[in-house]
């Protein structure tokens, strides 16, 4: 993907319908089709920030929302110094610094239209336009349960015999699918040396099956590898845990779906715009029946941690000023002792901007969203993120360094404002 936007070849990468101008903003483009550039939509110099970090959150299929956004932060010039992923979020931020910026947009596109084709080798017919919520979900059902019954191409498959008919205690007994696929997919579009020989900071956050703790695999201190991204996807029952230097881990996302403590807690305390990327959204309506009770749960089980962690962020930050402004008063004789250099340490003041893009997801996706891999929702999905991207860097406020430090500004697309 160049900087002018121009999409490669191949069904995803079609232009609008004919006689459209799918650059142009408020456009409808063709339902196979991924977003080109908007005019309006331009490079960015870089923000006076020490360190730019992407965080991508883990939700399965809805994943793509995080290749749009990045297609738009790429296309701005806007490069993380440091990625960082949970799940879904891992495999994202393995394609992108695993790849340099010129091939990241179609490495991630890539694994997108290979994963989304028809498990059955069906047609996609992504471009067949639907009409209304119902017809919409029940096709969304439908190919939520041929994901169910024949897995996603190059990602996972089930298994065969299934894990009732394996001996008890065996790997293949703990898990409904097989994800040697993934493993295969990785190791084509990934390059794991560049990833650990990089200039930007990589880490992927997984769950310790026997001790119940939660490790990030860093290149600060691991040599990463396709089993690291696995690991991070590891959702069980469907997926088996991933075996690491004699260790078993679990998918990060049962213990934290975002990776945005991780990189506020890093020293040195430099000034940092974080993008977190959010798939799953924490408001929403009253259930009506048990289909709605399970979209609900998974929305408030997995967007939970994103605002606990933002909000121990900004209690931590109006801590640090307190203690910044009361070692003013230190008497000059306790400065040099060691308690009084550990707070000044910690009450170094830094810019701090998080923007917040967050999925909202349709009425008719319901529960199996995130694991209803259609080549039509897929595409859906990567459009919004790259929309709501283009909208969120058209606030020029948001890549600004405000004043005063010490505060943690903000913004989410949603509330189309700073908070």
């Amino acid at each position: 993907m160049n900087k002018r936007g121009n999409t490669p070849s191949g069904t995803a990468g079609q232009r609008g319908e004919a006689g459209m101008d799918a650059n142009e903003p408020g456009k409808q483009q063709g339902a196979a089709t991924l977003p080109a550039k908007h005019k309006t939509h331009h490079a960015h110099p870089r923000p006076p920030f020490d360190r730019i970090a992407l965080l991508l959150q883990g939700g399965g299929a809805l994943g793509a929302y995080q290749g749009g956004v990045y297609q738009a932060l790429s296309e701005a010039d806007l490069q993380p110094d440091w990625i960082a992923g949970i799940s879904i979020g891992a495999i994202n931020s393995a394609l992108i610094a695993g790849n340099p910026p010129e091939r990241r947009v179609d490495a991630l596109r890539t694994f997108w239209e290979t994963i989304t084709a028809s498990p059955f080798s069906l047609p996609a017919f992504a471009d067949i336009p639907i009409k209304g919520e119902v017809s919409r979900g029940i096709i969304n059902q439908l190919a939520a349960f041929g994901n169910l019954l024949a897995g996603a191409p190059a990602f996972f498959k089930p298994r065969v015999p299934p894990p009732f008919a394996q001996p008890q205690g065996s790997p293949e007994a703990l898990s409904y699918y097989d994800i040697s696929p993934l493993r295969a997919t990785l190791e084509r579009l990934v390059d794991f040396d560049r990833i650990n020989a990089g200039p930007m900071r990589f880490s992927v956050g997984a769950v310790n099956v026997r001790t119940g703790n939660f490790v990030y695999f860093d290149t600060t201190t691991h040599h990463i590898r396709a089993e690291h991204i696995m690991a991070s996807g590891a959702l069980p029952p469907g997926f088996p845990a991933v075996e690491i230097d004699g260790e078993h881990y679990w998918d990060g996302g049962l213990v934290s779906n975002t990776p945005l403590q991780w990189v506020l807690d890093s020293r040195p305390r430099v000034d940092t715009l974080a993008f977190q990327v959010d798939l799953w959204c924490a408001q929403g309506e009253f259930p009506s029946d048990l289909t709605e009770v399970d979209e609900r749960t998974k929305d408030i089980r997995y967007s939970s941690r994103t605002r606990a962690a933002t909000d121990i962020a900004r209690r931590e930050e109006k801590l640090r000023t307190a203690v910044s402004h009361m070692l003013a008063h230190v008497p000059e004789h306790l400065r040099d002792s060691d308690e009084v250099r550990l707070l000044a340490e910690e009450a170094q003041d830094r810019a701090l901007n998080i923007i917040q893009m967050i999925y909202h997801a349709k009425r008719y996706e319901g529960a199996a969203k995130d694991y209803e891999f259609s080549r039509r929702s897929m595409l859906e999905h990567w459009r919004t993120g790259y929309h709501d991207a283009v909208r969120t860097l058209r606030h020029p406020e948001v890549l600004r360094r405000h004043q005063p430090l010490g505060r943690v500004y903000v913004f989410d697309l949603a509330n189309h404002g700073r908070e």
